[in-house]
């Protein structure tokens, strides 16, 4: 059965190992605006690399505005590590070792592997803002590699969170 998280509930638990050492624990984060999460498929997909390289080079605005990111994927240590440094992550937290529960408990889609390249089961890619009190407030899932969100709508967005502008799609369905 698939959990749906919904804007305004308290966000997943996630804690989990960074590449480099040490631990990212999302509950221990105290951001100014909102912490961005964003989950990707993993080393083996060329569009998580487009697409992470960009995150890399926005990170520095996202922080200025007080919105830290940090990447997390269902890859072992191994795979993280080529991703954080094949990709030109350095300056981003790279997280790794998700479980299927714990991709599921944030409603991502998960995947079986159908090449050799790929690990054999991943989430699909996901983007959520955590505000600083632990909820949810941006939630974009996505069942494909190729469908996310545009960067700089987003970072032109993150003033919102500061003038109060509330959760949206907050209704049950």
């Amino acid at each position: 059965m698939t959990t749906k998280p919904m804007p305004g509930s308290a966000a997943p638990a996630l804690s989990l190992p960074l590449v480099g050492g040490g631990t990212y624990d999302l509950q221990a984060q105290s951001p100014d605006a909102a912490t961005m999460v964003i989950f990707y498929r993993g080393y083996h997909c060329p569009v998580c690399q487009g697409y992470l390289g960009k995150v890399a080079e926005k990170a520095p605005a996202f922080a200025d505005q007080g919105m830290p990111i940090v990447l997390v994927s269902m890859d072992g240590e191994e795979r993280a590590e080529k991703a954080k440094t094949e990709w030109g992550l350095n300056d981003v937290p790279v997280a790794y070792g998700l479980t299927e529960v714990q991709a599921r408990s944030w409603g991502l889609y998960i995947t079986n592997s159908i090449k050799e390249v790929e690990i054999p089961v991943f989430c699909e890619p996901g983007t959520f803002w955590v505000l600083p009190d632990g909820s949810l407030y941006l939630i974009e899932i996505s069942s494909m590699p190729f469908a996310r969100p545009d960067l700089d709508i987003l970072l032109g967005r993150v003033v919102a969170v500061g003038n109060g502008y509330p959760a949206r799609g907050t209704r049950a369905a």
